[in-house]
């Protein structure tokens, strides 16, 4: 077997491979043998480290130098400087650090306070290679669960450790594989969904792309623990790397003997294949994910039955997503009580957040259930961008609610979000500054929900369309005080009467954005203004008068002709004429343009 002295890592995720990892990796390989160090260091594509704001990013170890935002042009230095010479370029180290225990990944705040359990893998391996996988007790938790348990030990270990669904609702897996179990059918499936549609969600994406084997030997252990021989992953077309990762493992695992016959020479047999979902958000609610496997149209259905008891074809069904599933093979390797001792007593684990909006380090994060809003935005995410005061965090996505900068204290949990109005969700969580309009973010989510309405149901196909239409007239300056009582009333009889959970769910944004922001609806209505500057039927630009120079720059970026004016006097702007572009405001050098 061929040793070598350096391991060069390079981010294969969808982020850094839009930003050339791919011919960087290339280039450091064409580099290494120029040099002839091919037979001593070896270049690994892996899938995402996490810090995506920071890519494309390059570690080499064993000194875990992590270089970020590389370049083509830096890699004829990393080779010859790190790699032939020894000597680290701080320059591409993250924030240009000088001091030696800041040149290692474990040196980066960015991970100090994170837990990575079911993103162990991502970063740390190449996921189209299985015998990686192996190395790091890849299949050791099937082989111990296959030779050594019985499906009820299964599923009593997935019970002892609380583990509850990362897909949104939290529902405990273990009960969810013993409704299944109990249900008599000569034959039953294992699903997992990876559609994850929410807006800013890229948790279940970057798992299947960083580590597919894990999810691959989970819904091995879950069809043995409900006595299932077919599984089906259902994922969107639009995850081109995760699919073809995907792809890659379930032919490695086939060709290992781990998936198929008589795996591991026992009695137990186990077949996964791929469906892909053409990106339509109400899939991701499990009736309309098996409808879409049935090659029938994306529709919920009503429950009960639920799909422990009648789903895929009408037979017992199991369904968990991504990182539900990532997290089954540690828990058998470590124990139940190792994963219940992580988290919170009634939350279990750790959670993945897809970070996003105005914060320094977008990117991936995995934290311990407990830990607060404020631990991620201001000690992992590294604050909010240009000095600007924290506003608010959007969990959950279209289903979930905001969390105003006054609850930042709040420990992230599944019952600690649902008393403040929020929920969990599948792990988006979107960051807004005080420049952000929270009914202009209500209007978003619902926006996207009213497009992605499967339409089955009333309250959801007409209800959200007629809370569309009032935010609308709202943000534009017509609504009415009687508008917002009547948007909350909609908003409260949608949720009790939509058929399924994500029409049930989608006045949340719009609830928690009453709950905590009413006075800024208030002010659209009544004054006529949006305090934040965002809505533009409310906004005018102004020219201050002792300000302005009169250099004439304001007008000439004008694309409406509105600004004009004489040289070295103050321009004017005709507001009927005014796009509200800000082309103006970006351009002026004297803060002479203001926002009213």
């Amino acid at each position: 077997m061929q040793v070598y002295r350096s391991h060069v890592l390079v981010c294969g995720g969808t982020g850094c491979t839009s930003s050339n990892s791919a011919k960087i990796m290339e280039a450091l390989e064409a580099k290494i043998k120029e040099n002839n160090i091919d037979n001593e260091v070896k270049v690994i594509k892996t899938g995402c480290f996490g810090l995506c704001a920071e890519g494309p990013i390059v570690v080499v170890y064993p000194e875990g130098s992590m270089y970020v935002k590389v370049k083509l042009e830096d890699v004829e230095e990393i080779v010859s400087e790190h790699l032939v010479k020894g000597r680290i370029v701080k320059r591409l180290l993250l924030n240009d650090v000088a001091d030696d225990v800041e040149t290692s990944v474990e040196g980066v705040q960015f991970f100090e306070k994170q837990t990575r359990i079911a993103l162990r893998n991502c970063g740390a391996i190449n996921p189209e290679k299985i015998d990686e996988y192996i190395a790091y007790d890849g299949y050791k938790a099937l082989a111990t669960v296959l030779s050594t348990m019985t499906p009820e030990q299964v599923i009593d270990t997935v019970k002892a450790s609380g583990l509850r669904g990362r897909g949104g609702a939290g529902f405990p897996t273990g009960m969810k594989w013993d409704f299944a179990r109990k249900s008599v059918n000569e034959q039953k499936y294992v699903c997992c969904n990876a559609d994850e549609g929410d807006p800013g969600a890229f948790m279940d994406r970057s798992i299947l792309e960083g580590d597919p084997h894990s999810v691959i030997e989970a819904m091995a252990i879950a069809a043995y623990a409900i006595g299932s021989n077919q599984g089906y992953v259902y994922i969107r077309a639009e995850y081109p790397i995760a699919v073809k990762r995907l792809e890659i493992a379930i032919e490695q695992a086939r060709e290992y003997g781990l998936l198929g016959e008589n795996i591991f020479g026992t009695d137990f047999s186990f077949n996964l294949e791929i469906r892909l979902g053409a990106g339509a958000f109400v899939c991701g609610e499990e009736t309309a994910l098996m409808t879409s496997i049935e090659g029938k149209r994306g529709e919920p259905r009503p429950r009960p039955p639920f799909p422990a008891v009648k789903g895929l074809w009408e037979k017992p069904t199991i369904l968990n997503n991504v990182e539900t599933y990532a997290n089954i093979p540690v828990i058998f390797l470590k124990g139940a009580e190792w994963f219940k001792n992580i988290g919170t007593e009634k939350s279990s684990g750790t959670k993945v957040f897809a970070v996003g909006g105005k914060i320094n380090n977008t990117g991936l994060v995995e934290i311990p259930m407990g830990t607060t809003l404020r631990e991620i935005v201001y000690d992992i995410g590294g604050g909010i961008p240009n000095g600007k005061k924290f506003k608010a965090a959007q969990t959950g996505g279209p289903s979930g609610g905001c969390i105003p900068a006054e609850l930042i204290d709040t420990p992230i949990d599944y019952d600690s979000l649902i008393q403040i109005g929020s929920m969990m969700g599948s792990g988006g969580l979107i960051v807004m500054d005080e420049d952000s309009c929270m009914v202009d973010i209500a209007k978003f989510f619902l926006e996207f929900t009213v497009d992605e309405s499967c339409g089955k149901c009333p309250p959801c196909r007409i209800g959200t369309k007629r809370m569309l239409e009032i935010l609308d007239k709202i943000t534009k300056g017509k609504g009415t005080l009687e508008d917002i009582d009547k948007l909350e009333e909609l908003a409260k009889t949608i949720k009790t009467s939509a058929l399924c959970g994500l029409g049930q769910t989608a006045p949340n944004p719009v609830l928690s954005t009453l709950r905590y922001y009413r006075h800024e609806y208030v002010a659209h209505v009544k004054d006529k203004k949006c305090p934040a500057g965002v809505c533009k039927a409310l906004l005018q630009y102004k020219i201050v008068e002792d300000k302005c120079k009169g250099c004439s720059l304001c007008s000439r970026v004008c694309p409406a002709n509105a600004i004009s004016g004489e040289i070295k006097k103050p321009f004017v702007i005709d507001q009927d004429k005014c796009l509200k572009c800000g082309a103006c405001i970006e351009k002026c050098k004297f803060g002479a343009i203001v926002k009213e």
